[in-house]
């Protein structure tokens, strides 16, 4: 039987560190084989319940596939994951991490900016709505692009239901049978591993995020993307459970980022809400990246 992966193998691609920017912990790694000024720096954002080991999981890791371009990568671990700071009891989950994100990414820039262009942002599920609020605010680091995954215009009305009562604040472990079946696409569209494999990313989730983005989101998006203006990337799952889905969904989501210069909307087909976890993992990483390398060239056209 071939043995599962555990974080000691992602500690060989990735490097993680407790204190990795502003009180966040998380991963980062580095390149140097892109010529100066061309290329992006990548910060991976993760959605609820899973860590940033998400974009590093072996065998579908975006670490991986990063470094085969010689792209440099981030991966913080949010607000109130592994051993990051905790937002303030009370603070609402969306906007207090894009307010810690914004002003963090500034250090980070400084300290793994090494010849890159700029930051292109990337991030899936939740942390796809988090990434958007961060490119619509004024930013005093430079942003290339957005590229987002895994989120939607509108939850399905049941899911606004379905959150136990914990204490505010609390956390909650997701159990992992109902997880995975939220998580993951029709039988054949991933490997039949990758439930277990991908586990090394589980963890606790504050109840507050999962709420907001159940309720308080679908009111807030128009006006969030309207306010971005750089390109953006986006693909959406076809059998993602967590969202409504469906081409004109799509088109509408793709529609709202009337101010972006770049838009590139599609849907991935056969696959479930962690499109990163499946059998099209590749294509859709290198579709990412290409993307992000895109963000750099334009970027330097226009300069």
């Amino acid at each position: 039987m071939e043995t599962l992966p555990t974080e000691s193998d992602v500690a060989a691609t990735s490097i993680y560190r407790k204190e990795l920017f502003e009180g966040l912990s998380g991963r980062y790694r580095s390149s140097s084989t892109q010529a100066e000024d061309d290329h992006p720096l990548i910060v991976a954002l993760h959605g609820g319940t899973f860590s940033s080991l998400y974009f590093d999981v072996p065998g579908v890791s975006l670490f991986d596939r990063a470094n085969l371009l010689g792209l440099p990568i981030l991966a913080p671990d949010r607000p109130g994951y592994g051993e990051s700071v905790d937002l303030e009891v009370g603070q609402p989950a969306l906007d207090g991490n894009a307010a810690l994100l914004r002003d963090a990414l500034g250090t980070a820039w400084r300290d793994y900016r090494g010849s890159a262009r700029g930051i292109v942002l990337l991030g899936h599920s939740i942390g796809a709505a988090i990434a958007m609020k961060v490119a619509s605010m004024a930013l005093a680091w430079p942003l290339l692009g957005l590229v987002l995954s895994g989120l939607g215009l509108r939850t399905p009305p049941q899911s606004r239901d379905t959150h136990p009562a914990f204490p505010e604040g609390a956390k909650f472990l997701m159990p992992k049978q109902a997880k995975d079946q939220l998580m993951f696409g029709p039988p054949g569209s991933f490997d039949a591993r990758m439930p277990l494999a991908t586990s090394i990313a589980d963890t606790t989730v504050p109840q507050r995020e999962l709420i907001e983005i159940t309720t308080v989101w679908q009111h807030e998006i128009l006006n969030v993307a309207a306010k971005i203006k750089v390109p953006v990337h986006y693909r959406q799952a076809e059998f993602d459970r967590l969202w409504i889905v469906d081409r004109a969904e799509i088109a509408g989501f793709a529609a709202s980022f009337s101010g972006s210069p770049l838009v590139d909307a599609a849907m991935m087909p056969g696959i479930g809400h962690c499109a990163d976890f499946h059998h099209s993992s590749a294509g859709l990483h290198f579709q990412q990246l290409g993307f992000a390398l895109q963000c750099a060239a334009l970027n330097k056209i226009a300069s």
